[in-house]
């Protein structure tokens, strides 16, 4: 075991420490070309998910005048895909299984390509909520498997990077539907809100042809006894040939295969198939594969029950109890949302390889907790003002909500995605992560689905002191539950949630660092 770690320790070039400090030097390996291209390809179907949300926010304004639908109406239209999204979610995980985590995403693009021309077709408020289930059954596979082959095809040492690219794509897909809200804006109302939805069949068309450039997982291929294709692969994704061989071996080894196999196609256990993960993951959990699940689990609910959605889909809205009016106005308001979310989610992507997961995830929370706060005064204070126009609060108003954006997107945004799908055991990460995905959507859903009937409720500046509540519980579970996983292969992670005592572990790390440094600046 001590060999082992001290060779997994050369070649990723990973700190024992898994908290690591702040701005300690390390030597990194350049990015791995081709795994980085292969990651952007697969993550581009994000982009899916994001164009929905983006482009719901400005086009409901305009169906809910032209098809004269109620207040109640508009949060089942705008927040039910995320309970479509469940079908596609779980249904993507013994797909992925069968076929592969390639051609899932090609499934992916075909039901949102369905979903989005007939949403641009729909002639009334019932055939519109049959093409958002289609649609959503797309951004369901979409949702789930990007992260999931992103993870599996990275090396360890930019694995971070690699695995926040679904998240900068959703954030690219709002941006673009906010876009797309804005320049149809001004066509006639029945036609308006029809383009900006039926847009969306143009990038699907484009992923379903793009992904069949990309190769197969080597996990799953592994899985399915093909070692022979899983090594070429590898030796293509890997930083060098001794990453590529460790990684091959490491991966057998969870698979079940013996480490000595060498042929290029062997027989695998039906159980590698997709049998008896539910049992494993559900039923009869090991102790720390329930520790995993309930990390993955906590910070997709607590992602998305911080009121991510409510800003983002309910932004003219925001913007108009803060005194906007104009359509034109409020639809361009949102597109520096858009601008502020996508430019802080590509800090994000620096940063997670360099400081870590959890002190990014803690900072971020922080920064959104505060910033929700402020959301929450200045809409209350504008809300008592009545018709009077305090132009300070408006200006408040405007600026957490953008702060508010940044902050999700330098931490909260990307790392949901990236730290649950590295940290479930193989045979169970496609079905883990549809777990994890649908409480992201569900969670999702009832906040989209209840936001207006919250805010008349107990008013829009309650609303927000909610979500910071929210937010600061969020902060306790993450500081007191997850672990830092930066650096740690895919295969270390069970190990690395079997010993579960976080703070003590902390602090002990935090006095290795400290004696360390001081070693070195006594030599």
């Amino acid at each position: 075991m001590a060999d082992r770690k001290s060779e997994n320790k050369a070649v990723y070039d990973a700190p024992e420490n898994p908290i690591p400090a702040f701005g300690t030097p390390e030597k990194r390996p350049p990015r791995n070309k081709f795994a980085f291209a292969c990651a952007i390809l697969a993550s581009m179907t994000s982009i899916l998910l994001g164009y929905d949300i983006g482009v719901m926010s400005g086009a409901v304004i305009f169906i809910q005048d032209d098809l004269k639908i109620s207040d109640k109406e508009v949060e089942i239209l705008v927040g039910i895909l995320n309970l479509y999204c469940l079908v596609g979610s779980f249904a993507a995980g013994r797909t992925s299984d069968w076929i592969g985590r390639r051609y899932t995403i090609v499934f992916a693009a075909v039901f949102f390509f369905l979903g989005s021309l007939m949403m641009g077709l729909a002639p009334n408020y019932a055939f519109l909520m049959v093409a958002r289930f289609v649609a959503g059954i797309g951004v369901g596979y979409g949702a789930m498997i990007a992260p999931v082959y992103t993870a599996e095809i990275s090396p360890a040492s930019s694995r971070g990077f690699l695995a926040s690219f679904p998240e900068v794509f959703i954030n690219a897909g709002i941006l673009l539907g906010y876009v797309s809200n804005y320049a149809f804006s001004k066509l006639p109302e029945h036609l308006s809100w029809r383009l900006m939805l039926g847009v969306g069949v143009i990038p699907s068309v484009f992923f379903a042809f793009v992904v069949l450039t990309m190769p197969e997982s080597p996990r799953w291929l592994v899985m399915h006894g093909r070692l022979g294709d899983a090594k070429r692969v590898l030796d293509r994704t890997s930083d060098s040939k001794a990453e590529a061989e460790l990684r091959l071996a490491d991966i057998k080894r969870a698979a079940g295969i013996p480490e000595n196999c060498t042929d290029d196609v062997v027989p695998v256990l039906k159980r590698s198939h997709g049998e008896g993960v539910w049992r494993d993951l559900i039923l009869r959990p090991t102790p720390a594969v329930r520790r995993v699940l309930i990390a993955a689990v906590g910070i997709h609910f607590f992602q998305q029950s911080s009121g991510i959605d409510a800003v983002v889909l309910y932004s003219p809205r925001i913007f108009e109890k803060a005194g906007i009016k104009k359509k034109s106005d409020l639809l361009l308001a949102t597109v520096a949302v858009g601008f502020t979310k996508t430019a802080f989610i590509l800090v994000a992507t620096f940063l997670l390889d360099r400081i870590g997961r959890r002190p990014l995830l803690l900072s971020s929370v922080a920064g959104m907790i505060l910033s929700l706060a402020g959301l929450g005064f200045s809409l209350t204070i504008i809300d008592h003002a009545g018709d009077k126009k305090l132009m300070w609060a408006i200006a408040l108003c405007i600026s957490t909500v953008l702060s508010f954006v940044a902050s999700f997107s330098i931490g909260m945004g990307p790392i949901a995605g990236v730290y649950s799908s590295e940290i479930f055991p193989l045979r169970l990460r496609a079905q883990g992560m549809s777990i994890g995905i649908a409480m992201n959507r569900v969670t999702s859903g009832v906040i989209s689905m209840s936001f207006i009937s919250l805010y008349k409720a107990i008013t829009i500046g309650g609303a927000f002191f909610l979500f910071s509540g929210i937010a600061s519980v969020a902060w306790v579970f993450f500081y007191t539950f997850l672990p830092e996983t930066r650096g740690k292969t895919l295969e270390e992670m069970e190990a690395l949630f079997t010993d579960f005592k976080w703070r003590s572990s902390f602090k002990r790390n935090s006095n290795k660092e400290d004696t360390s440094n001081g070693q070195v600046q006594m030599g």
